[in-house]
């Protein structure tokens, strides 16, 4: 646990949240599983909001996609969230491992380079070689760590690991157990602590992924994680984390909701392929996100504060535009022009205000 004195770029959900977490628990007198901080009803209350106590909304989508997660990790399966890049699979799972253990960084990072070592544990080589196998020279990976204090493990991407690694999992999950082979004794198998489980998350999109072996799969409960479809909610996610973000960055720039809307708009568009009004667009190969949305908010903000007047305008919304939708494939840039010259130029005759301002930034795609 970190010092309250102390700056951090990015905070856990556990030390950023701390006060509601500690509210719930004192409120909490709902069941809870062998090993949980908090019973599935306050868990469910962290995430999407309460009323008593007062708890802010955190995840805006499916409350019932919440529920059945909760729920699965309550069980003897792990939880796999799966979806398009950006709708928010991690922050749900950092959510989740915050309220159920207190903990959302026993985490393991999916790669191509990722190894059993650092999933399950690996050694101290100078106690190794002066001592031998023993407890004292293990180090503990996520895994390890898991199971001995009866807490979450986060395994991030786990499709970008190849199949083997994938699959070291598959013992731990079915037995909940681990066989250190280098011990002796009581030391030589690891038995789950309650408490512990794993969630994992993927990507369906992205290249450079690994199919999933079949016996891995069952051992997991998947959840799609699907976009925000609705304006509103999406609005006050993007508002909310832009506001949030600039904030931690000691950046004080005004923004209007009317600006945000407009990103948001821009973004769903895009993401469809269709707009409001019915006017079929070419989607960008990019994945328009929430969480890209948020990005070039942030970079918006960032770039008013400094080169502007503090006020977030659809000028730098268009400036920062470009570098988010424009990734993998060149032609994107046209296709986000074409929007410019159908989309944002109707409106700006219908509706004017920002719309008329959006458009001024099309001189930016480039």
């Amino acid at each position: 646990m970190m010092a309250n004195d102390v700056k951090v770029l990015r905070p856990p959900a556990e030390v950023l949240y701390a006060d509601e977490l500690a509210a719930l628990a004192k409120a909490d007198r709902d069941p809870r599983p062998p090993g949980w901080k908090l019973s599935p009803r306050a868990v469910r209350s962290f995430i999407c909001g309460g009323k008593k106590p007062a708890i802010e909304r955190k995840f805006f989508g499916d409350d019932v996609l919440v529920e059945r997660a909760i729920v699965g990790l309550a069980g003897n399966r792990g939880l796999l969230l799966v979806g398009e890049p950006g709708t928010a699979k991690s922050m749900l799972s950092e959510l989740l491992a915050a309220a159920v253990s207190g903990c959302s960084t026993n985490t393991i990072q999916g790669t191509a380079g990722t190894t059993e070592d650092q999933i399950k544990y690996s050694w101290n080589y100078a106690l190794l070689l002066a001592e031998g196998p023993s407890p004292r020279a293990l180090v503990p990976g996520a895994l390890h760590v898991g199971m001995s204090q009866g807490v979450l493990v986060r395994f991030e991407e786990i499709t970008r690991c190849p199949p083997e690694i994938q699959d070291t999992l598959v013992s731990v999950l079915s037995d909940k157990l681990m066989t250190i082979p280098e011990l002796h004794g009581a030391d030589r198998v690891l038995l789950a602590r309650p408490g512990f489980n794993v969630i994992a998350t993927a990507n369906i999109r992205d290249r450079g992924v690994h199919e999933m072996s079949s016996a891995l799969k069952r051992r997991f409960n998947f959840e799609t994680v699907h976009p925000i479809g609705e304006l509103d909610q999406e609005v006050k996610l993007v508002l909310t984390e832009c506001q949030r973000l600039l904030q931690e960055s000691s950046v004080e720039v005004t923004i209007d909701r009317e600006v945000i809307e407009l990103l948001v708009t821009t973004f769903q568009d895009l993401r469809a392929g269709v707009t409001a009004e019915g006017v079929q667009i070419e989607r960008p190969s990019t994945v328009m996100s929430t969480a890209e949305a948020v990005s070039v908010g942030l970079q918006a903000g960032l770039d008013a504060f400094y080169y502007g007047e503090r006020r977030l305008t659809p000028e730098f919304i268009g400036r920062h535009l470009a570098g988010s939708a424009i990734k993998d494939d060149a032609d994107d840039l046209k296709k986000l022009k074409h929007y410019f010259d159908v989309v944002v130029r109707e409106r700006s005759k219908t509706k004017g205000g920002v719309w008329e301002s959006f458009l001024k930034s099309r001189k930016y795609l480039r």
